[in-house]
């Protein structure tokens, strides 16, 4: 029986192409989440990456085998495979590896109204059934397969939740990184009052220029520069899948990922008084602090989709944020988008007269570490280390929810989380300044690493 371990992960099947991942069992995989979803269809699209067409025409041709239409929408984003899943209510799979370098591929499943499928909700079962053979077909009529360009349904759809049309003219650089930015992009700002200077908009799944990962500073380099160069009102960075975007301001700053959960948290409970909104443990507590003072409900959840977008379908949320520059949202089927992230950012701006600086800070209100990622040879040592060095100080308190989040009396926490894949433990600091952030984050490490 095949062991299937490395390459099934916690929210998607991920892999080197060739060595772990190849066509026989993206077949098989497409034959067993066929069997599961049940049909009557199974919508594809996959990314710019050389092997995703041969990948995602073996997985139709696993779910054709088992009685299942396919309608294969081709290149695309994953946040328009969501968008198909949602507007067609089929089950959806996405051909991707995201930022990964070009050897590695992967699918993210979800079904109908793009309702998420991971580890707890069908692909540990999916993994079983592939690692012990899918059973092979009897007596069934093959389905049949159709192709549908979507691009602009997904533009129109999204382009009515966010009006941008009234906007002032606004210069905005763009760096798609190589990835499904570059056909998206385009589409989505054809005709509105943005004049988009584009940055690597040539689909190129070799990634020639950078990593297409804009968490990452120094992946935002060139795009910083360019946007100083050129006297842009705003920066925006997709990564290679374009289901996050990271924005800078017109200083070439990166504004946090947590502003801009902040902003667009705003601006929905504007549409929806009294809405939930979901915020990861992770991101600002300037995050709950402004949903609340916009008479919204703010709802803490761990890190990771899944968390949120089940949490998100539980509340009924309006809308969720995570620090990775995730973004969920009610009117998209509670799935993530940045490219509808980037629109509300942009229409913010244009709406008034201010520079991106001046706006987002009044979403940004402390200092924050960033995550800095720690090898350590005993993960749970570490972080009882940790507990045990603050648990007796006044006025702490402690929290497990995901990993260990400690909040100072000061107003200062950290969170340190292990990392479920590598031997790593992951930290973020959050102070009132630059310097109490590097005083507690030195005091933390000091354990950690010591």
């Amino acid at each position: 029986m095949r062991d299937l371990s490395g390459v099934f992960k916690a929210y998607d099947i991920r892999g080197i192409v060739g060595e772990q991942l190849d066509s026989d069992l993206v077949r098989d995989t497409g034959a067993s989440f066929a069997r599961q979803v049940g049909g009557p269809a199974v919508v594809i699209g996959h990314d710019m990456r050389a092997s995703s067409p041969g990948l995602a025409s073996a997985f139709a041709d696993g779910v054709l085998q088992e009685g299942l239409d396919v309608v294969m929408i081709g290149l695309a984003s994953t946040d328009m495979l969501y968008f198909a899943s949602g507007s067609l209510n089929l089950p959806g799979a996405m051909f991707t590896a995201s930022h990964n370098p070009a050897r590695y591929n992967g699918i993210k499943l979800c079904r109908p109204g793009a309702a998420p499928v991971g580890q707890d909700t069908g692909l540990t079962e999916i993994q079983r059934e592939v690692e012990a053979g899918v059973p092979p077909t009897a007596g069934k009529t093959p389905g049949t397969l159709e192709t549908r360009d979507l691009l602009a349904g997904y533009v129109t759809y999204l382009r009515r939740l966010v009006d941008l049309s009234s906007s002032r003219p606004l210069k905005v650089v763009v760096d798609a990184g190589n990835g499904m930015g570059g056909h998206t992009v385009p589409a989505m700002f054809d005709g509105l009052p943005i004049d988009v200077v584009p940055m690597y908009f040539e689909l190129d799944g070799t990634f020639p220029n950078h990593e297409a990962n804009p968490l990452d500073p120094k992946n935002i380099v060139d795009l910083q520069a360019k946007v100083r160069e050129v006297g842009a009102d705003a920066g925006v960075a997709f990564d290679g899948d374009a289901d996050r975007c990271f924005v800078v301001d017109e200083r070439g700053e990166p504004v946090s990922p947590s502003a801009i959960t902040a902003l667009v948290a705003a601006r929905e409970l504007a549409k929806d008084p009294g809405g939930t909104v979901i915020h990861n443990l992770i991101t600002s507590h300037a995050v709950p602090e402004i949903v609340a003072e916009h008479g919204g409900k703010p709802v803490r959840t761990r890190v990771g989709h899944s968390f949120i977008k089940a949490e998100m379908a539980a509340t009924g949320a309006i809308f969720g944020g995570e620090h990775s520059a995730h973004y969920y949202f009610r009117d998209f089927w509670n799935a993530d988008t940045g490219m509808l992230a980037a629109l509300h950012v942009l229409a913010a701006l244009g709406e008034q007269d201010g520079p991106l600086s001046e706006l987002t800070s009044a979403y940004s209100r402390y200092a924050a570490s960033g995550e800095i990622n720690s090898t350590v040879d005993d993960q749970a040592a570490r972080m009882a280390a940790v507990k045990e060095a603050f648990a007796g100080r006044e006025g702490v308190r402690s929290d497990e929810t995901d990993g260990l989040t400690v909040e100072l009396p000061d107003g200062g926490w950290f969170n340190l989380r292990p990392s479920n894949t590598e031997p790593l433990l992951r930290l973020n600091v959050e102070a009132a300044d630059d310097a109490a952030v590097a005083a507690l984050r030195d005091e933390v490490l000091a354990i950690v690493r010591g």
